[in-house]
């Protein structure tokens, strides 16, 4: 049986890795390696003890750092575990500091590299995030895209081969998510809050945390609201909140972070999202929930171009007006494949070890 080896560090990828693993168990040995980036407990314990995934089979422990010496961390970690377990394909996901890490070990070693959610771009180079994927797409074997703008992006940069559309294996994860919550208890009584009466925010992007300017007009626009708003507050967020100062008015609730199927929940029944996370302006889309994203771009252009997310910046004026004022009308095609993403990966990675 062909050995896969999949890196994972962050809250997100723990979600998407977790359908993927559930189609690749059986037809692949994975073995899951866990490079310690998000170390708090609430950001990657409670995520896997929630959807009931094992733990990874190795965790290197690398924890916070500057972006070089946390990737440069990873690169010489990694790559003494990858000389131990001898994959025969290396599997990222997404756009973090693990990601590269993982993508440049298999390269320099010469394993196959597969990417989930190749092909994204928010052509905002000042975005550690975008040079991480802008990278890690270059050196992939496989290419494993979420939509058609996904692969125009790639024709673009000349990379035609190993290039798959298998639709967005977090859809996969909302399915089974929203299943989860339809078997759970309800958090909405716990956090005093009526469907449809309150707003969702998540803020964690280096851009807006980092900023104490930014930060704060995003924390103003949020006190603004005519709405109570559900803020679950990252740790990184809630150290520069603290650091800078900064108070957040009565209706905007801080809250600890909230596992996949709470944060699930608290999405579907929102009257709005208010992010600059790229996942959940999709997962929005999906559910029905209107999105008003805190960032100049986003990788998930087709949600704008349908109508049900708008671009605000952290301008807290505009923010506060499209709150008030706009409200979606149009349709919402299908834009991120069926729900069967991580089969298909699945299909594919078994033809091309075969």
């Amino acid at each position: 049986m062909k050995t896969i080896a999949s890196i994972v560090g962050a809250r997100p990828q723990f979600i998407k890795a977790f359908v993927t693993s559930r189609a690749l168990e059986g037809k692949f040995n994975e073995v899951v390696i866990h490079t310690g980036q998000h170390y708090d407990p609430e950001m990657s314990d409670e995520v896997i003890d929630q959807l009931g995934m094992k733990l990874p089979d190795v965790n290197l422990g690398i924890g916070s750092r500057s972006h070089g010496n946390q990737t440069g961390t990873m690169l010489i970690e990694l790559e003494k575990t990858i000389s131990e377990v001898k994959p025969d394909c290396i599997l990222v996901y997404g756009d973090t500091n693990s990601t590269l890490a993982g993508a440049l070990v298999a390269a320099k070693a010469g394993i196959p590299l597969a990417h989930v959610e190749a092909g994204l771009r928010s052509f905002n180079r000042a975005m550690p995030e975008e040079v991480n994927r802008v990278l890690t797409d270059h050196v992939s074997d496989m290419l494993f895209c979420p939509t058609d703008a996904a692969i125009e992006n790639l024709k673009k940069e000349g990379i035609t081969k190993g290039v798959h559309r298998v639709g967005d294996v977090m859809y996969d994860a909302l399915l089974h998510n929203q299943w989860m919550v339809s078997q759970s208890t309800s958090i909405l009584p716990d956090l005093q809050v009526e469907k449809g009466k309150y707003a969702l925010a998540t803020v964690h992007r280096a851009g807006n945390t980092d900023n104490a300017t930014r930060l704060k007009s995003i924390l103003d626009a949020l006190g603004s609201l005519s709405m109570p708003v559900i803020f679950p507050v990252h740790p990184r967020t809630r150290f520069f909140i603290n650091q800078a100062g900064l108070s957040v008015n009565s209706n905007v609730s801080l809250i600890k972070p909230i596992g996949p199927i709470g944060i699930v929940e608290l999405l579907e029944h929102a009257n709005c999202l208010l992010t600059d996370s790229g996942g959940m302006q999709k997962e929005a889309y999906l559910l029905g929930v209107r999105c008003i994203t805190l960032r100049e771009e986003t990788e998930w252009v087709e949600t704008v171009e349908a109508g049900w997310n708008k671009l605000a910046g952290v301008d807290a004026g505009l923010i506060r007006k499209l709150f008030e004022t706009w409200h979606p009308t149009g349709e919402r095609p299908a834009l991120y494949g069926d729900g069967h993403a991580a089969e298909q990966i699945c299909a594919i990675l078994q033809n091309a070890l075969a």
